[in-house]
């Protein structure tokens, strides 16, 4: 079973709300996130909240009390709660609206060909999502600390990596701030 991985659980100090309440489009970007993990074929979605209490329907909630330390307080909280029954896990950052369900498609697809960690690449670059197994996830959590999540894992095991380009189908671009949302509603 592949699970999805959600973190929602910032409280978008640069944006001046928590990001996972935004609306384009008419829907909430937590709800776009758990819909783009389900349609790439996550066959669970748990989204970590922190800063606002979200109900998102087709997902459980795993609430992050610690959700001001940083994202890796938010991975770490998320990872404790994988079902045993989880063979691999897709993490996925609610402030990421481009990216697709083909990505994560890929992510699971190449999961489904023996991959052990297989990350999205932009322009040949490691960035979100990310998709690793079950046998990864203590030591990844043991690294997340503040606003580090499975980076510095994947930077000390490169030999695990399965690069994955996602530039055809998605972006990594995040909204971080005002101009950001209003430049991605302009486009």
């Amino acid at each position: 079973m592949i699970i999805g991985l959600l973190l929602a659980a910032g409280g978008g100090r640069r944006m001046g709300r928590p990001k996972a309440l935004i609306e384009i489009g008419g829907e909430r970007l937590v709800d776009r996130g758990v819909r783009t993990l389900a349609d790439g074929g996550c066959t669970k979605v748990l989204v970590v909240t922190g800063a606002a209490d979200v109900g998102v329907p087709g997902a459980e909630i795993v609430r992050n009390d610690a959700w001001e330390t940083g994202m890796g307080s938010s991975l770490k909280v998320g990872l404790a709660a994988l079902p045993d029954e989880c063979d691999a896990v897709v993490v996925a950052l609610v402030d990421q609206p481009d990216v697709t369900a083909e990505a994560v498609r890929r992510l699971v697809t190449a999961h489904a060909n023996g991959a052990e960690i297989a990350v999205a690449t932009y322009d040949g670059k490691p960035r979100n999502p990310v998709l690793f197994t079950r046998r990864h996830v203590a030591e990844i959590a043991a690294q997340a600390h503040g606003d580090r999540g499975a980076r510095a894992f994947l930077r000390t095991r490169p030999d695990l990596v399965t690069p994955v380009p996602c530039d055809d189908v998605a972006s990594p671009a995040d909204l971080d701030t005002p101009a950001d949302l209003a430049a991605y509603r302009d486009r």
